[in-house]
């Protein structure tokens, strides 16, 4: 990467002087684009795309070509082009990491977010141009591990996260972590309004991780029966399974049905030790959502969701005040 296009050094504590508002368009797996990434960044907030989005490393560098090219436009609207961010799967079964990791070095992504494995594999890399090293956990264990490696934020994988999830309460969860870690924290798990932005600030969070609204988007790779099937869904047809992956992930029921899987029986393995990426069972009618699929009504641009939720949370941040009780 050129010097002219290499990105500001980012501070955890500067991070929010970048953005419109606290949020995150998660990355989600065979769904985020560079064009849901460049939407979300131009509109204020984080978009992020794992690697593995992108079949072939010549293909990841393409993207990442495209979309630092798009971001070093000024903006037009009056909030500042937000960072964006890549997430990385740093489990030792990935092959595909150390090309990745050539990736990261040539384009300087501004945030890596590193999942399922350790994030040290990332860390000197990132830290060497002035980027940011978030790591997904589920768990507190987890949460002390990625912070005693020295990662600059913690991504609390909570319970009704779409895709990979955990089981922990976001309150408890963030209560927890807050103990002992003083870096950025942003939670995920069924985040869809400005409310529940604002809401996570006040339990002492830093951003919101939200995906599954912003999967029927024109902008997004989902396909157009993915879309439906979450337009006609409710949060009572999102169930969480091992059987994709080997840890747990919220599927749509009709993915279970696919996989000839039951609420029932959805829980084939024992131990998330078994988690191999060269193994999972993943196909197209392999539907991911979170707890938020309420939400998602009809398909709508990224920009419009991302303007709803900025409402909502203004909204939100002026009416701070103690609740009348009936």
């Amino acid at each position: 990467m050129s010097s002219s296009r290499r990105p500001l050094t980012l501070h955890a504590d500067a991070l929010g002087n970048r953005l419109r508002l606290p949020l995150v368009v998660a990355p989600m797996f065979l769904v985020s684009s560079p064009r849901l990434v460049t939407a979300a960044c131009r509109s204020g907030v984080i978009g992020s795309i794992p690697s593995l989005n992108a079949r072939e490393p010549g293909e990841l560098q393409t993207w990442l070509e495209a979309i630092s090219t798009e971001l070093s436009r000024p903006n037009a609207q009056t909030w500042p082009v937000a960072p964006y961010a890549l997430n990385v799967l740093t489990h030792p079964s990935n092959s595909r990491l150390p090309h990745d990791i050539d990736a990261i070095k040539q384009y300087e992504p501004p945030i890596v977010i590193a999942s399922v494995g350790r994030p040290e594999p990332v860390i000197e890399v990132v830290h060497r141009y002035g980027g940011l090293v978030f790591s997904d956990v589920a768990s507190l264990r987890h949460a002390h591990r990625a912070a005693q490696a020295g990662v600059d934020g913690l991504v609390l994988l909570c319970a009704g996260a779409g895709g990979q999830t955990g089981r922990l309460n976001p309150f408890a969860f963030v209560e927890a972590v807050r103990h002992f870690y003083s870096g950025t924290v942003a939670v995920a798990g069924g985040i869809t309004t400005g409310q529940q932005v604002r809401a996570l600030e006040l339990i002492g969070a830093d951003l919101a991780y939200s995906g599954t609204p912003f999967i029927a988007t024109p902008e997004s790779l989902a396909s157009a029966d993915y879309k439906q099937a979450l337009i006609s869904s409710g949060i009572d047809d999102v169930w969480d399974t091992d059987a994709i992956s080997g840890i747990p992930a919220n599927v749509l029921r009709q993915t279970l049905e696919g996989l000839g899987l039951s609420p029932e029986n959805r829980w084939v393995r024992s131990s998330p030790a078994h988690y191999d990426w060269a193994s999972i069972r993943w196909r197209p009618d392999l539907f991911s959502a979170g707890h938020g699929v309420d939400a998602v009504r009809a398909e709508r641009p990224c920009a419009a969701i991302i303007e709803q939720i900025a409402r909502e949370y203004a909204s939100s941040t002026t009416a701070d005040a103690p609740l009348a009780l009936n």
